[in-house]
C-alpha cells in the first residue's frame, strides 16, 4: 500500500492509499488545502484537528450545495425525456387542407380584354398624338 505525502495548510501528511489511487489522493489533498488556506488567512494559525475539521466542513458545505444542484439537474433532465418521449409517441398530425382561392377563367378573359382595349386606346391616343405633332 503506498504511502503519500500531502501538504494541507502549510502542514505535511504521510497518508496510505490503495494502488493507483495516488492521484485522487493528491487531488482530494488539494481542494483540502486550499479551503486549509482560505481559513489560514482569515484567522491564522489554529490547532492541527480544528484547521482539519473546519476545511473538512467546509468542503463539506461546498459537496452539498454541488449534490443540490446536481439533484435537480438530473430532476429537469428527467422531466425533459419524459417530454422527450411523450412527444416522440405522439401521432403525427393529420396534414391540413388549404384551400387556395382560383381566379375564374371568366374573369381572366374579361382582364385580358379590357388589357387589349386598352393597349389599343393607348395607341390611338400616340398616333393621334404624332399627327398633332407631326413627329
Amino acid at each position: 500500500m503506498p504511502e503519500v505525502n500531502v501538504v494541507i495548510g502549510g502542514r505535511t501528511f504521510e497518508v496510505a492509499c490503495q494502488e493507483g489511487e495516488e492521484h485522487f489522493l493528491h487531488s482530494a489533498a488539494r481542494m483540502l488545502d486550499s479551503e486549509a488556506s482560505v481559513l489560514s488567512e482569515q484567522i491564522g494559525r489554529m490547532p492541527e484537528a480544528q484547521m482539519l475539521l473546519m476545511a473538512g466542513l467546509m468542503l463539506a458545505d461546498k459537496t452539498a450545495g454541488l449534490e443540490d444542484k446536481l439533484r435537480d439537474a438530473e430532476d429537469r433532465c428527467s422531466a425533459l425525456e419524459a417530454e422527450l418521449r411523450d412527444l416522440q409517441q405522439r401521432p403525427e398530425p393529420q396534414p391540413e387542407r388549404v384551400e387556395v382561392p382560383v381566379v375564374p377563367s371568366s374573369v381572366t378573359d374579361q382582364l385580358a380584354e379590357i388589357a387589349a382595349r386598352a393597349e389599343s386606346l393607348a395607341a390611338d391616343v400616340e398616333e393621334k398624338l404624332n399627327v398633332k405633332t407631326g413627329g
